[in-house]
Protein backbone atom coordinates (compact mmCIF):
# COMPACT_ATOMS: atom_id res chain seq x y z
CA UNK A 1 0.00 0.00 0.00
CA UNK A 2 0.92 3.42 -0.69
CA UNK A 3 1.22 6.29 1.02
CA UNK A 4 -1.98 9.07 1.55
CA UNK A 5 -0.64 12.29 1.47
CA UNK A 6 -3.64 14.87 1.83
CA UNK A 7 -3.14 18.72 2.34
CA UNK A 8 -6.01 21.44 3.42
CA UNK A 9 -6.85 24.46 3.12
CA UNK A 10 -7.41 27.29 6.54
CA UNK A 11 -8.25 30.49 4.64
CA UNK A 12 -7.64 33.40 6.56
CA UNK A 13 -9.15 36.97 5.38
CA UNK A 14 -7.11 39.94 6.51
CA UNK A 15 -9.72 42.46 5.89
CA UNK A 16 -11.99 40.29 8.71
CA UNK A 17 -9.62 38.88 10.72
CA UNK A 18 -11.71 35.54 10.00
CA UNK A 19 -11.66 32.12 8.81
CA UNK A 20 -13.55 30.23 6.72
CA UNK A 21 -14.72 26.53 7.11
CA UNK A 22 -16.85 23.96 4.94
CA UNK A 23 -19.96 22.05 6.13
CA UNK A 24 -19.48 18.61 4.71
CA UNK A 25 -21.95 16.74 2.43
CA UNK A 26 -20.93 13.67 2.05
CA UNK A 27 -22.12 10.45 4.18
CA UNK A 28 -19.09 10.01 6.31
CA UNK A 29 -18.99 13.14 8.02
CA UNK A 30 -21.99 15.30 6.48
CA UNK A 31 -22.93 18.35 8.66
CA UNK A 32 -19.63 18.27 9.72
CA UNK A 33 -17.29 21.45 9.71
CA UNK A 34 -13.60 21.29 8.10
CA UNK A 35 -11.45 22.77 5.34
CA UNK A 36 -11.09 22.59 1.98
CA UNK A 37 -8.64 19.84 0.78
CA UNK A 38 -8.11 16.10 -0.18
CA UNK A 39 -5.78 13.93 -1.37
CA UNK A 40 -2.86 14.13 -3.58
CA UNK A 41 -3.33 12.35 -7.33
CA UNK A 42 0.01 10.97 -8.61
CA UNK A 43 3.32 13.03 -8.19
CA UNK A 44 1.95 15.93 -6.76
CA UNK A 45 3.50 17.64 -4.05
CA UNK A 46 1.36 18.25 -0.96
CA UNK A 47 1.04 22.35 -2.06
CA UNK A 48 0.22 20.96 -5.85
CA UNK A 49 -2.43 19.14 -4.43
CA UNK A 50 -3.75 21.53 -2.16
CA UNK A 51 -4.03 24.48 -5.13
CA UNK A 52 -6.16 21.79 -7.73
CA UNK A 53 -8.44 20.77 -4.55
CA UNK A 54 -9.40 24.55 -3.99
CA UNK A 55 -10.13 25.32 -7.74
CA UNK A 56 -12.52 22.03 -7.36
CA UNK A 57 -13.86 22.54 -3.82
CA UNK A 58 -13.98 26.53 -4.10
CA UNK A 59 -13.46 27.76 -7.55
CA UNK A 60 -10.84 29.82 -8.76
CA UNK A 61 -11.89 32.77 -6.57
CA UNK A 62 -9.94 33.39 -4.27
CA UNK A 63 -6.62 34.71 -4.67
CA UNK A 64 -3.97 33.25 -2.22
CA UNK A 65 -1.01 35.57 -0.92
CA UNK A 66 0.31 33.00 1.15
CA UNK A 67 0.59 29.62 1.88
CA UNK A 68 1.71 29.38 5.40
CA UNK A 69 2.26 25.80 6.54
CA UNK A 70 0.19 25.10 10.08
CA UNK A 71 0.90 21.62 11.18
CA UNK A 72 1.91 18.35 9.39
CA UNK A 73 0.01 15.16 11.09
CA UNK A 74 1.47 11.55 10.28
CA UNK A 75 -0.79 8.63 11.52
CA UNK A 76 1.01 5.62 13.92
CA UNK A 77 1.86 3.82 11.09
CA UNK A 78 3.20 6.57 8.95
CA UNK A 79 1.18 5.60 6.15
CA UNK A 80 -1.46 8.92 6.18
CA UNK A 81 -0.36 12.15 6.45
CA UNK A 82 -1.87 15.53 6.24
CA UNK A 83 -0.90 18.92 5.71
CA UNK A 84 -2.49 21.71 6.68
CA UNK A 85 -1.87 25.25 5.53
CA UNK A 86 -2.70 28.72 6.25
CA UNK A 87 -4.18 30.41 3.07
CA UNK A 88 -3.66 34.36 3.59
CA UNK A 89 -6.73 36.18 1.08
CA UNK A 90 -7.00 39.89 1.39
CA UNK A 91 -11.25 39.95 1.74
CA UNK A 92 -13.58 36.70 2.33
CA UNK A 93 -14.77 35.49 -0.31
CA UNK A 94 -18.35 33.44 -1.54
CA UNK A 95 -16.93 29.67 -2.77
CA UNK A 96 -18.58 28.06 -5.52
CA UNK A 97 -19.04 24.89 -3.87
CA UNK A 98 -18.74 21.52 -5.56
CA UNK A 99 -20.96 18.52 -4.20
CA UNK A 100 -18.51 17.91 -1.72
CA UNK A 101 -19.65 20.79 0.48
CA UNK A 102 -23.18 21.80 1.54
CA UNK A 103 -22.34 25.03 2.84
CA UNK A 104 -19.64 27.53 4.27
CA UNK A 105 -18.96 30.19 7.60
CA UNK A 106 -16.41 32.91 7.63
CA UNK A 107 -16.06 32.88 11.50
CA UNK A 108 -13.58 34.25 14.08
CA UNK A 109 -10.68 32.31 16.16
CA UNK A 110 -11.78 30.04 18.81
CA UNK A 111 -15.87 30.61 17.63
CA UNK A 112 -15.45 27.08 15.56
CA UNK A 113 -18.94 26.01 14.62
CA UNK A 114 -20.25 22.53 15.54
CA UNK A 115 -19.83 20.11 15.08
CA UNK A 116 -16.11 20.15 14.06
CA UNK A 117 -14.27 17.42 11.84
CA UNK A 118 -12.29 15.36 14.09
CA UNK A 119 -8.91 16.22 12.18
CA UNK A 120 -9.97 19.64 12.59
CA UNK A 121 -10.49 19.71 16.21
CA UNK A 122 -7.72 17.76 17.56
CA UNK A 123 -5.66 20.60 15.08
CA UNK A 124 -7.58 23.80 16.56
CA UNK A 125 -7.25 22.16 20.36
CA UNK A 126 -3.45 21.34 20.04
CA UNK A 127 -1.75 23.81 22.60
CA UNK A 128 1.39 24.00 20.53
CA UNK A 129 -0.80 24.66 17.39
CA UNK A 130 -2.70 27.08 18.72
CA UNK A 131 0.13 28.97 20.02
CA UNK A 132 1.60 28.85 16.15
CA UNK A 133 -1.43 29.94 14.20
CA UNK A 134 -1.62 32.85 16.52
CA UNK A 135 1.60 33.70 15.86
CA UNK A 136 0.87 33.32 12.28
CA UNK A 137 -1.91 35.83 12.55
CA UNK A 138 0.34 38.36 14.58
CA UNK A 139 2.91 38.71 11.86
CA UNK A 140 0.11 38.81 9.07
CA UNK A 141 -1.63 41.71 10.43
Amino acid sequence: MTNIVCSGALFYAKSTKRFMLVQRANKKHQGQWGIVGGKAEGKELPIEALKREIKEEVGSTPTVQKFIPLEMFQSIDQKFFFNTYVCVVDQEFVPILNGEHSGYCWIKMNAWPKPLHQGLLKTVQNKTIKSKLQTILDIIV
